[in-house]
């Protein structure tokens, strides 16, 4: 019995000594546990006030961290929120150790402008989820250790300064649904990895230097919304995979050099609200399936090379807002169908090769606030329903073949503000009846062939009317005027003087009244307006002087006053207080000193004036030709003769010695002079008579000999022979001062013929007399029955024939420079005009070619014949041209234009 009980007592005893043993050892661990906890709470804490984001908190120990802004902490006071969004820190990123937050689930320092890289230590963060460090000024490249936070969902490192490759191992990370790096510097290909995140629905890369084509595999990411991958460097063509992403609102592909066309599978894209494929090198036509895309709300292919006819389909497309397919290379004209677009707000069709007339249904889109369909080949008349469009703000035809006159109807459309229709065939008058109702602020309706109406200014800041058939005296100036900045009246016939109330005008910058017919002075009023840039007064007929108060323009930059009558003195003031950088003063009656802007000044033409003293200095490296025609000037300027020394000394020498030595001097002279006249007589009376008029040639520098010609060309040596026509031949010579000229010796046959003799002594004075871009100017001459010359400015890259002659210079001048926009109806004329007289020129019969003092006056002359569209011209047409000025007996009494209507072109 008792032995029994004690190993009993034995068994209780072992049994309670283990539980004891087990308490210590639980409570042991319990006690360790939490001093660890206490520890990694610990460094969280420090972490967060060492990084110095929260400053008012740094020196108080005792506070707990979870309460500080943008911390949340779990139960057990670990962090696993940090957001400092928009806090704008200015600091390094590692000034917070990231590795101290292992319970971290989203971090939040976006917008806080933070410097520095990321650190590979973000990828301890095994539990993160949410990752945003946008729109900051980090550096560095993407660590692969990103690859390790599988639980990530959302990933923006947007906005930064991040260089290198897209790390492959972001592949990885499975759960992603946002991914956007847009706006770095990241480089290379796309890691085929990124097909593996089939939970992505939003993938922007957009913004980078991104390369090398779009991977097929992108057509696995079933899920994606958005796709951005615009502004890279991305090449090939657009992978019909992406037809498979059925759930994609918004596909930008934009500014890339994608090549190939427009896959059709981009149709079966059904939920589509935004398509951009604009700036690639995308061909080929816009494929119809692109009708079915119903609920695109916008929609742009512009600057591209597509081709084809716009579609029908895209008629279908009924909720789009915005359409821009300009810039391409379209065709055909424009499908009534667009009528369809009633919610259309933007249209853009310019810059393509759109043709046939504006379809009357584009009266239909009562939304439309935009209509660009300038630079394209569309003709007839601006349709009436255009007045339809109440909602029109912005009204771009230009570069068209548009005609017919402007129709009151568009005025119904009481919002336009921008109008421009410059570069048609458009006529009659501007129905602007009263331009205060609109808001108009811009109109261009420049080179067509307006000729009335009132010229609205009231509430206008654009105004160009220029290129025109305007006539009658300047545009009352009346109403509101100060908003007006620009304003264009050049080029056409505007006739009488700039009214004084120009200075109401106090807003403007440009003001150019060019090639008219205005007379009288310039109104000192001008001056009040203070903001003028640009002046442009040129090819008028003005007189007076210069008014002084120009010189208190602040801003003014370019003033042109050239081919006028204008007389008196350059203000002394002109250039002190104003940043002038552009003066053409040419081909008028100034006078006195030219006066030194060349502190400032970078383009200046005093030439064809009667100035007078010394070249300032500062022009001494200015071309000869911005002071010719000046024939009192001197200086150091090729071709001028130096001026005399302003050394005083020698001046009172020559007054103290002239009186005492002038009286016997004079005397000798007197005697010296007597004979030399009887002996140059009898040699002028000996030399007419065997010779005619030896020496006959105008020296325009003061320099020119006959004998310099002669030793130029070795006596018309074959070796400086460029060129032979019907009348003579052409040689190139370098004068002794350097100037190269072109010689045009006519034919000895020509010489001979006493008939030839008037007939040469015209054209000579004509060419002398004319100042016109088009005709080569006029040197000198020698008429002599021996050698009978015109001596011409030489033209450096000779002609048209010369460069196409010569293959290197014809591959430069390749068809992309040769084709030109279609013509308005005034450049058209010119280009008949030429060409009529190019062709009369070349008839085989010397005797029946124009003189060149009727295609001067034909060039000078304003009338205009009558003819089709330039395409319509045949060249026979032009060569069938018959003229009424063959030579001078046989002038029209009415008119100097010598060519007539033979098949009424």
């Amino acid at each position: 019995m008792a032995p029994s009980i004690s190993i009993s007592i034995l068994i209780v005893a072992l049994w309670v000594l283990y539980i004891l043993m087990r308490s210590t050892t639980m409570v042991i661990a319990a006690g360790s546990v939490a001093a660890s906890n206490s520890s990694a709470l610990e460094l969280e804490a420090k972490a967060l006030l060492e990084s110095g984001w929260w400053a008012d908190y740094s020196n108080d120990t005792s506070l707990n961290h979870c309460k500080l802004n943008g911390i949340i902490c779990n139960a057990g006071g670990s962090v696993i929120q940090i957001d400092r969004g928009r806090y704008y820190q200015g600091d390094e990123i590692s000034n917070l150790n990231i590795s101290s937050f292992p319970n971290l689930v989203r971090l939040d320092l976006s917008r806080n402008w933070l410097t520095g890289s990321i650190s590979v230590e973000i990828g301890t963060l095994s539990k993160l989820t949410y990752l945003d460090l946008s729109f900051n000024n980090l550096t560095g490249r993407l660590p692969p250790s990103f690859g390790n936070l599988t639980r990530l969902v959302k990933f923006d490192i947007s906005s930064n300064f991040i260089v290198g490759l897209i790390p492959k191992e972001l592949g990885n990370l499975t759960n992603l649904t946002y991914f956007s790096v847009h706006d770095n510097q990241l480089i290379g290909e796309l890691p085929l990895s990124l097909a593996n995140l089939a939970r992505l629905q939003v993938f922007d890369i957009s913004y980078n230097l991104v390369s090398g084509s779009i991977p097929n595999g992108l057509g696995n990411l079933k899920n994606l919304i958005e796709l951005r991958l615009s502004h890279n460097k991305f090449t090939g063509a657009i992978p019909s995979a992406l037809g498979l992403l059925t759930n994609l609102s918004i596909l930008d592909l934009s500014f890339n050099k994608i090549n190939g066309s427009v896959v059709p599978e981009i149709g079966l894209l059904k939920n589509l609200l935004q398509l951009d494929l604009q700036k690639n090198n995308l061909t080929g036509p816009i494929p119809l399936s692109i009708g079915h895309l119903t609920n695109l709300d916008s929609l742009s292919l512009s600057m591209n090379q597509i081709n084809g006819h716009i579609p029908l389909e895209i008629g279908n497309m009924k909720n789009l807002s915005y359409l821009n397919i300009n810039n391409n290379k379209l065709i055909g004209p424009l499908p009534s169908s667009l009528g369809h677009l009633t919610n259309l707000i933007s249209l853009f069709l310019d810059s393509n090769q759109v043709n046939g007339s504006i379809p009357p249904e584009i009266g239909n889109m009562t939304n439309l606030e935009d209509l660009h369909i300038n630079n394209n080949n569309i003709v007839g008349p601006i349709p009436l329903t255009m007045g339809h469009l109440i909602s029109l703000q912005t009204l771009s035809l230009s570069g068209n073949q548009i005609s017919g006159s402007i129709p009151v109807h568009i005025f119904n459309c009481s919002l336009l503000d921008y109008i421009v229709f410059s570069h048609n065939y458009l006529t009659g008058s501007i129905p602007f009846m009263n331009s205060s109702l609109f808001p108009l602020r811009w109109i261009d309706l420049s080179y067509n062939s307006i000729s009335g109406g009132e010229i609205p200014l009231s509430g206008i800041d654009f105004l160009d009317v220029s290129y025109n058939n305007f006539n009658g005296s300047f545009p009352n100036l009346i109403g509101d005027m100060a908003l007006l900045y620009y304003f264009n009246l050049s080029n056409n016939k505007i006739v009488g003087q700039v009214p004084s109330i120009i200075g109401q005008l106090t807003g403007l910058h440009t003001l150019s009244l060019s090639w008219n017919q205005i007379s009288g002075s310039i109104p000192k009023e001008i001056a009040h307006c203070k903001g003028l840039s640009e002046l442009v007064l040129s090819h008028n007929y003005l007189t007076g002087s210069i008014p002084s108060q120009i010189s208190d323009l602040p801003f003014l930059n370019a003033m042109d006053l050239s081919y006028n009558t204008i007389s008196g003195q350059i203000p002394f003031k002109l250039g002190d207080s104003q940043p002038l950088e552009l003066l053409d003063l040419s081909c008028n009656n100034l006078t006195g000193n030219i006066p030194d802007l060349s502190a400032s000044i970078k383009e200046v033409n005093f030439s064809h004036n009667s100035f007078h003293g010394r070249i300032p200095v500062g022009y001494f490296n200015y071309a000869p030709s911005a002071f010719i025609g000046n024939k009192d000037l001197c200086g150091d300027v090729k071709g001028f003769p130096p001026c005399p020394s302003n050394n005083r000394s020698i001046v009172h020498q020559i007054k103290f010695f002239v009186p005492l030595i002038a009286f016997p001097i004079f005397l000798l002279l007197g005697y010296f002079f007597r004979s030399q006249c009887r002996v140059r007589k009898m040699s002028s009376e000996l030399r007419e008579s065997k010779n005619g008029d030896l020496f006959s040639i105008w020296n325009y520098d003061g320099k020119i000999a006959y004998e310099d010609i002669i030793e130029a060309t070795e006596d018309f040596d074959i070796r400086y022979c460029i060129g032979t026509g019907g009348y003579g031949s052409v040689y190139k010579a370098q004068l002794p001062n350097g100037k190269i000229v072109a010689l045009k010796k006519l034919h000895r046959l020509e010489a001979e013929d006493l008939n030839f003799d008037k007939s040469f002594r015209n054209e000579v004075k004509i060419l002398t007399e004319i100042r016109h871009r088009n005709i080569v100017k006029l040197h000198g001459y020698c008429l002599h029955k021996r050698c009978m010359f015109l001596v011409y400015e030489y033209m450096e890259r000779g002609s048209l024939f010369c460069v196409l002659r010569n293959n290197a210079e014809a591959v430069e001048l390749d068809w992309m420079k040769r084709r030109l926009p279609p013509p308005n109806r005034l450049v058209a004329h010119d280009i008949f005009l030429v060409a009529a007289i190019s062709f009369a020129c070349l008839r085989a019969k010397p005797k029946s070619r124009p003189t060149m003092k009727s295609v001067s006056q034909e060039f000078l002359c304003h009338k205009k014949p009558k003819m089709n569209p330039l395409h319509a011209v045949s060249v026979w047409q032009l060569r069938n041209q018959e003229t009424y000025m063959v030579g001078e007996s046989e002038t029209h009494s009415e008119s100097p234009c010598f060519l007539v209507e033979k098949d009424n072109v």
